[in-house]
């Protein structure tokens, strides 16, 4: 009715806004913003249109003053069916625009990529205590509860959990971890961290093999080519790998801004070719994959998974010619990767991982061993079964980035006791347990910032001040914390 009412009365009425353009013809519809324009249709109404329709109203009541009384009442009618009209039209035209923002919005937050940063540190925790009375390191699961309790402001239960933890004499340090840093004035936190410096004192016995010049590689993994005795070693930052002599010479393997690079985590050389093989970050292309080079740098191969994410491929080891096995820290997963099929496997360790980083394979290739934050997973290769290796008595084996097998031992670079150090894990016959355990470096500056490392003649390679914490996002924070890269070097005997 209230387009009849239009159509009756627009050229008569609003001869204005007919001479400006809108609703020039009567097959368009009587709003203006809904006419066919070069802008969006919904936000074509402007204010030099909004006046000009005040305008001839005012002008038409003011008319209709000078008119008989039939007129006047008929022109009133109109008038108002008119305002009713355009006032059908707008819920008309908005209502469905703002229907479909709700709806979105909704859906937005019922999709697990938009699940806030709190809502998965409750899950993980709900998962973390729901596994507790089975874990074999409790000392583990106290400390990255308290972790993330101290994530969620919850300090009084953080302090509680960090109370039990550290009775148990493992080796944690919370005042390395940046999640307590609003309890450091707490007396008690203050009582805990006495105990615990008293109880883990300094270990100094790696020496510095070679500076890397470059500062701002901000480097993730390190591999080596134990016959030709060149180490490889991947940046975060330049999404590039190097290739560094004994002497810490150093030359480009795979160039920036070649074959469109993320940012490289694990590196490591197959022994049979020679080749080299990358994980890398998800970067700002959100592609996270495993990358295969030739001994001369060039690309052979790139793969990612194909299930849903987010993915973040963080090492990687060859088992080998025919499989890769790799961690995606983010996804929570371990990946089995057949390398004739180019297809990935999910492996069903036991248990929910945590955060899967460290990843090493024994000598004869028939076990597998995994760490995340809370501690080392033994799987044996031929029967597939899994189970969580039992750590030395008053140790932990949490949170370990780089992970290797050397002599039925384990050499772990760790960050989940909250300050970092080198370890070294001697196990059982049968490999399911650690007899005895001993820190290879703690406290030091050689461990101010280290992620992993290589094994070469019997020593311990590792870098010791990536400056990864320095790397937000992909971009640098501080420029002045930059430092010339030290390559750290222990005996293993």
């Amino acid at each position: 009715m209230a387009s009849i009412g239009f159509l009756l009365v627009h050229r008569q009425a609003f001869p204005d806004l007919i001479s400006n353009g809108f609703a020039r013809d009567p097959q368009q519809c009587f709003c203006p913003w809904t006419a066919s324009h070069s802008q969006p249709k919904r936000t074509r109404l402007t204010r030099r249109g909004s006046a000009l329709l005040v305008d001839a109203h005012a002008r038409a009541i003011l008319t209709s003053m000078d008119e008989g009384v039939e007129v006047r009442m008929a022109r009133a009618a109109i008038v108002i069916i008119l305002a009713l009209g355009c006032a059908v039209a707008f819920v008309w035209h908005t209502l469905p625009a703002a229907t479909s923002a709700r709806t979105d919005a909704a859906r937005e937050t019922l999709t697990p990529a938009r699940i806030s940063a709190s809502e998965r540190i409750r899950d993980e925790i709900k998962v973390v205590e729901d596994m507790l009375p089975q874990l074999v390191d409790h000392g583990a699961a106290l400390f990255l509860l308290a972790h993330n309790y101290a994530r969620l402001g919850e300090q009084a239960k953080a302090l509680n959990l960090l109370r039990q933890c550290i009775a148990l004499d493992e080796g944690f340090d919370p005042a390395g971890d940046k999640a307590f840093s609003s309890l450091q004035s707490n007396p008690e936190f203050l009582k805990l961290m006495y105990l615990v410096r008293r109880r883990n004192p300094p270990v100094r016995r790696a020496q510095v093999a070679f500076t890397v010049a470059q500062s701002d590689l901000f480097p993730e993994g390190l591999g080596v080519d134990t016959s030709k005795r060149i180490f490889y070693m991947g940046s975060e930052y330049h999404n590039k790998i190097v290739r560094i002599s004994e002497t810490g010479a150093v030359t480009e393997f795979v160039k920036e801004g070649i074959y469109d690079l993320m940012p490289v985590g694990g590196v490591h050389v197959d022994p049979t070719d020679h080749s080299v093989w990358c994980a890398t970050d998800p970067g700002k292309k959100n592609r996270s994959e495993i990358v295969h080079f030739d001994a001369q740098g060039k690309l052979v191969e790139r793969y990612s998974p194909s299930t849903a994410g987010p993915h973040d491929l963080n090492d990687l080891v060859l088992r080998g010619t025919s499989e890769i096995y790799v961690t995606d820290t983010e996804g929570n997963h371990v990946f089995r990767f057949n390398r004739e099929a180019h297809r990935f496997t999910e492996l069903n360790l036991g248990r929910p991982v945590l955060g899967p980083n460290g990843i090493t394979i024994s000598d004869d290739g028939d076990v597998l061993y995994v760490g995340d934050n809370l501690g080392v997973i033994r799987m044996d290769l031929r029967t597939r079964q899994a189970q969580d290796l039992n750590p030395a008595a008053h140790d932990t084996m949490a949170g370990v980035d780089g992970l290797y097998w050397h002599e039925r031992s384990l050499v772990g670079v760790e960050y989940g006791t909250g300050a970092y150090r080198v370890m070294l894990w001697k196990l059982s016959p049968d490999g399911r347990e650690v007899i005895s355990s001993e820190t290879l470096e703690r406290g030091t500056e050689m461990v101010r910032d280290p992620t992993t490392g290589a094994i070469l003649d019997g020593k311990f390679y590792f870098m010791a001040n990536t400056g990864i914490e320095n790397l937000d996002s992909g971009k640098m924070a501080d420029p002045m914390k930059l430092q010339p890269l030290q390559i750290a070097v222990l005996p293993l005997k």
